[in-house]
């Protein structure tokens, strides 16, 4: 163990020594690692209102780059985004992951996609982001509460999902993409084709993935963990003048198994309902799971700002199949249109104002013979407005205040003569805002305060849940007085840039009056299933995202950033002091080496010794390849570090301690060139390289059976596992 606490500090050592009289001399056009920290607070971010450079906006805010996107290795999107400072994943398996923010999840982050919230069954444990990975081009995280834009729901935060950006006039592309991972089989292809034609866009793509079952050291392979994965998304629009106007319809299909955790009383192996725990087919139980969407986005430009209308239609299927593999026990499906309508001034003396107003309707329906929330309707809507004030060259001001109106009906429900669900309708009203500044001390150095107020209307399956949730291994039930959730949040932070290193520092306090909550009772309504009820009590959060990247040496990055979350409940005893399921302190670090770069196809004369004899080994590669060479190759190591997580709810046994652990990573990454002209990106990563057996604090596998031989309860993460991507672009 010690070992690996150790290899990243002598890599980082090595380097530094074999390389202390380089000087920093850089072309104006690299685009090295260490020349890209300068241009950071050049960025432009959209989670806010209307475009804003990074270092104006006064919230917290990660950017997540097409390329780490496509040399990050993953099993959907969610798990490709969590390694990101203060974002954490509760997963049920390989296939299903839930975002966390800031130790808050569930229906407490919206998800943006194609432009309107990802509406499905977000409430659920097993139930994860309905979303193709491979259509995402760049994804925003907004930390902290984001309900003056987003209305209800946004308190923890927003991830958003950014499709890949139209081409320019006269351009059409066509993209295949292939990845096979070691240790669940996992085997995905992806093909798009996009053009722009005089203003007429279009964007095909269909993507597909299967895996088995994964494998660790303790449980070897575990059943149910399988899953297939298919999605297709076409994109018809009109880019002009005046704006755009564009349709886009995206299917989603996700076939997981789902994980019981049983155990052979005699081996303490897990029970596999098929003779083959590799297999790739469908086995009992199992879940569908299918999305789909049909958005309208419009924008109109005018003399002084622009007007948006986005208006989004979506309809999720959620089916278990217990006992037949073409018969369901569950069905669950969910209609959702949603509206918004927002105008936004360009920048006048300094000001810069929006108004808007959006909402959404729902409705949902029981089509199985198993229950687990009741069939429901709901209607909101909110309407806001913003300003920002730009003063002089160094303070960025900005607030805004925000009405939201939700009204929800559960029907009744009579199952064998007794009510499962009774008819009740509740109505919510909120009033939200937020003000905060930004001061641009130099241009290496920004401070940044914001004091924003959230807002979150109980979901339907936390007032009126009655059921098995099956992937989470629970029985759950709701409670229909449930208030809703308000939040104050204060948020402080500073970063600073420079040729040598950036550093970023966050904190943030937030008091939740009403915060809901699961917590296990000394009671089983149905065999074989743990029984969780929900309730409420006022709860605080505080908590700091810190970051520091060393660059001293061209072309190397030495990264490390640490996430700490204390979540309590006021006024609560012993046991149930600390909020249940909040993610464990994290340390992330991570040391990469470009190898090799070239600008315009050379290497700069400032170049390393070491970069120069590489560059000349290259070039007699290339020779002999007949104009066969390699850009922007670069190897990395990583380590993340999970420390025990002691902080729980342990009344009732709802939560237990996770001790700490430690996952050793590296990767390698290149583009492959002929004649100067890319024709492939090749990437490689080893995750948990040392097969450690962990259990992160937030998997709900942590608390399946015990293994009556060994004396472990629950199911083991994913063991070693070596990803091998290959992306062929190709230009029509």
């Amino acid at each position: 163990m010690n070992t690996r606490y150790i290899i990243l500090p002598l890599l980082c050592l090595c380097t530094a020594v074999a390389a202390q009289d380089i000087k920093h001399n850089h072309a104006k056009d690299s685009t090295d690692v260490f020349f890209r920290h300068l241009q950071l607070n050049e960025l432009t971010v959209t989670g806010v209102t209307g475009d804003t450079k990074l270092k104006h906006a006064t919230a917290p805010v990660s950017i997540v780059s097409p390329q780490i996107l496509r040399s990050t290795a993953s099993t959907n999107i969610i798990d490709a985004i969590a390694h990101q400072p203060g974002v954490s994943q509760l997963t049920t398996g390989g296939s299903i992951s839930k975002p966390i923010i800031r130790g808050l999840g569930y229906n407490r982050v919206v998800v943006m996609s194609e432009g309107v919230r990802q509406e499905g069954q977000q409430w659920g444990d097993e139930h994860g982001v309905e979303v193709d990975g491979s259509s995402v081009g760049s994804v925003e995280i907004l930390k902290g509460p984001a309900s003056l834009m987003y209305g209800s729901d946004a308190m923890a935060g927003v991830v958003i999902l950014h499709s890949q950006p139209t081409l320019a006039d006269g351009e059409m592309r066509a993209n295949v993409s292939s990845e096979y991972q070691t240790n669940n089989g996992l085997f995905g292809y992806n093909l798009s084709m996009a053009g722009n034609q005089k203003g007429f866009v279009w964007d095909a793509r269909y993507s597909y993935n299967m895996a088995h079952a994964y494998k660790n050291k303790y449980d070897r392979y575990v059943p149910g963990s399988q899953f297939r994965e298919r999605a297709g998304r076409l994109m018809l629009g009109l880019n002009k003048s005046w704006g755009h106007s564009r349709l886009t319809w995206t299917a989603y299909h996700l076939t997981p198994g789902i994980i019981e955790g049983e155990r052979d009383e005699a081996t303490g192996e897990l029970i596999c309902s098929t003779n083959d725990v590799k297999t790739y087919s469908k086995s009992l139980p199992f879940q569908q799971v299918k999305h789909f969407k049909l958005v309208w986005d419009n924008s109109l430009n005018l003399n002084n700002g622009y007007l948006k209308a986005i208006i989004g239609y979506q309809q999720n299927h959620r089916q278990e199949f217990e006992e037949d593999i073409d018969e369901y026990e569950l069905f669950l499906k969910l209609h959702t249109l949603t509206y918004d309508l927002r105008y936004v001034t360009n920048e006048f003396d300094g000001w810069k104002l929006s108004t808007g107003i959006g909402g959404m309707y729902q409705k949902s329906g029981n089509e199985g013979e198993e229950y687990l929330i009741p069939d429901y309707r709901l209607f909101d809507f909110g309407i806001y407005a913003t300003a920002t004030k730009t003063l002089s060259d160094h303070w960025t001001l900005n607030g805004g205040v925000r009405y939201d109106h939700r009204r929800l009906h559960g029907d009744a429900l009579q199952e064998d003569g007794e009510w499962r669900f009774t008819d009740f309708s509740r109505h919510f009203n909120g009033v939200t805002g937020s003000v905060g500044a930004v001061y641009n001390i130099n241009d290496h150095l920004n401070l940044r305060l914001n004091l924003a107020r959230g807002f979150r209307t109980p979901n339907m399956s936390e007032l009126a849940s009655n059921g098995v949730h099956e992937g989470s291994i629970r029985y759950e039930l709701g409670q229909q007085d449930l208030k809703a959730e308000y939040s104050l949040q204060a948020d402080l932070g500073v970063d600073y840039t420079s040729r040598y290193i950036s550093a970023q520092l966050a904190l943030f306090a937030n008091r939740i009056d009403n915060y809901i909550f699961t917590h296990r009772l000394n009671k089983e309504i149905e065999e074989g299933y743990l029984t969780y009820a929900y309730t409420q009590d006022d709860a605080r959060l505080l908590g700091f995202e810190a970051g520091i990247d060393f660059h001293p040496v061209h072309s190397v990055h030495f990264s490390n950033t640490f996430s700490y979350v204390d979540a309590q409940l006021m006024n609560a005893s012993a046991g149930t002091k600390y909020l249940p399921f909040t993610p464990a302190p994290h340390w992330s670090s991570e040391l990469k080496w470009e190898l090799l770069h070239h600008s315009h196809s050379t290497f700069s004369h400032h170049h390393t010794d070491y970069a120069s004899a590489l560059s000349h080994i290259t070039s007699h590669v290339s020779h002999a390849a007949s104009g066969l060479s390699f850009n922007n190759l670069y190897v990395a190591a990583g380590l993340d570090c999970y420390l025990k997580q002691s902080h729980i709810y342990s009344a009732d046994e709802t939560e237990t301690v996770t001790p700490g652990y430690a996952l050793l990573s590296l990767s390698a990454g290149t583009d492959v060139q002929v004649k100067g002209k890319k024709i492939a990106e090749l990437y490689v990563t080893a995750d948990n390289l040392l097969n450690k057996a962990y259990q992160n604090h937030l998997s709900r596998l942590k608390y399946a059976d015990e293994n009556v031989v060994t004396g472990r309860r629950g199911v083991y993460n994913m063991g070693r596992n070596i990803t091998f991507k290959v992306v062929v672009p190709i230009e029509l």
